[in-house]
């Protein structure tokens, strides 16, 4: 049972990410030109990176939401409930009708599947994170929540693919015409596997014990926010760089390196292919060493690291070197998978089993409205008002928040 939980939390957080990346790679190549045709350049990209942005609005309301239905009726009936959600979304999306089609109505729609696709993935972490670490003996919870944190850099990896091998092997008219729908279309065969391996687990043992000793809550929200607002916001700041590093990386990176620097859609995204393994490479030693060493002394170094690596990533990027971009972007993800990879039990251990669910979830996803919705609007107006050196010292300055409020959390390990 513990293989197929592993297997079950990493397969299904792989295929909802892929369905969140393929918007962000789809909103740095060509959803600027599809759905805002009539705005000055820098704009569309801002109107494009928007839409990009409202999923991490919405991301806390899932937590909320699923949060609650997790606590109360269980981890597993939720994560299928999740999973269904995203897979839908992302494949209308790629049923959607461009601006020159539908208008007005084009964009809105857009806005209103990004909004859901960001409920969907807002109730799939915390209870993937759930999933492994309740399963876990208790001095291996680092490595099977290493497990669904290895499912964001294959769906990266695999999101990146797909859209390497479509602009490879068709002419750039085709692509923007028609190919960049058929990432979102595939979810819907991925659906049907996560489901597959989720309904085939059964439910944590940690949840029930909780129903056994009849400690469900009646408001999880609410409790966490009442006995657990030092935990909830803190967790949420410990998140914010691990976001601001990976979505500057992998979404704001490929428009500026496609758009501004005018480097080729292949080489870019063989640059993020090449950093997804990095990512990977990264979580999974973060995480496993956790148990040796700690959760939040692995992520306070990664933190350290980032401060310190920010102000170098433009200056590699800048070169044009396609050797010296691979470092650049490489560099912040594999320093974004430090931070990342132990922050899946770190999560979870600062909230009790009752309420888990809820407050991980939320200080997850609250995380990502500051690291992951904002850094590409930040980043794309410093760089068009600045210059791109100033978006370096912006991740600095996420790291440094990030840093302080992980230093006022406890470490977790032995709990």
């Amino acid at each position: 049972m513990r293989r197929r939980v592993a297997a079950a939390s990493f397969v299904g957080t792989a295929i909802e990410f892929y369905d969140f990346y393929i918007y962000g790679t789809a909103a740095a190549l060509v959803l600027d030109d599809a759905f805002f045709p009539h705005l000055s350049p820098v704009n569309s990209v801002l109107a494009s990176f928007s839409t990009y942005a409202v999923a991490f609005i919405a991301r806390p309301v899932g937590s909320v939401l699923f949060g609650h239905f997790g606590d109360r009726l269980g981890r597993k009936s939720v994560l299928v409930a999740s999973l269904l959600l995203m897979g839908l979304s992302t494949a209308a999306i790629g049923l959607l009708p461009t601006y020159d089609t539908w208008g007005a109505w084009a964009p809105a729609l857009l806005v209103t599947l990004r909004f859901l696709q960001g409920i969907g993935l807002g109730g799939e972490w915390g209870g993937a994170a759930l999933l492994a670490v309740e399963h876990a003996p208790a001095d291996r919870r680092g490595r099977f929540a290493a497990y669904p944190q290895l499912g964001p850099a294959l769906g990266f990896f695999a999101a990146t693919g797909v859209f390497l091998l479509l602009t490879s092997a068709l002419s750039d008219s085709a692509f923007e015409a028609w190919a960049w729908r058929v990432p979102f279309l595939l979810s819907l065969a991925l659906v049907a596997v996560g489901l597959f391996v989720r309904l085939r687990i059964s439910e944590t043992p940690a949840f029930r014990r909780v129903v056994a000793d009849r400690r469900t809550s009646r408001n999880p929200f609410v409790d966490v926010v009442r006995d657990h607002p030092r935990e909830l916001l803190l967790g949420a700041g410990g998140m914010v760089v691990a976001y601001g590093l990976f979505y500057t990386a992998a979404t704001y990176c490929l428009a500026y390196g496609t758009k501004t620097l005018g480097i080729s859609r292949t080489s870019m995204l063989l640059a993020e292919m090449v950093a997804a393994v990095l990512l990977a490479v990264a979580t999974w030693f973060a995480a496993t060493r956790s148990d040796l060493l700690g959760r939040r002394r692995m992520v306070v170094a990664g933190t350290v690291a980032a401060v310190l690596w920010g102000p170098l990533i433009f200056p590699l990027l800048d070169t044009g070197r396609l050797s010296l971009i691979v470092l650049g972007i490489g560099g912040t993800l594999f320093i974004s998978g430090v931070i990342y990879g132990p922050m899946g039990a770190f999560l979870p251990e600062l909230f009790p089993a009752h309420l888990r669910y809820s407050g991980a979830g939320s200080a997850y996803s609250l995380g990502g409205v500051l690291g992951g919705a904002v850094a590409p609007l930040v980043s794309t107006r410093l760089q068009d008002q600045i210059g791109s050196w100033a978006v370096g010292w912006y991740v600095s300055l996420m790291a440094l928040v990030s840093l302080v409020c992980v230093l006022l959390l406890p470490e977790t390990r032995k709990r």
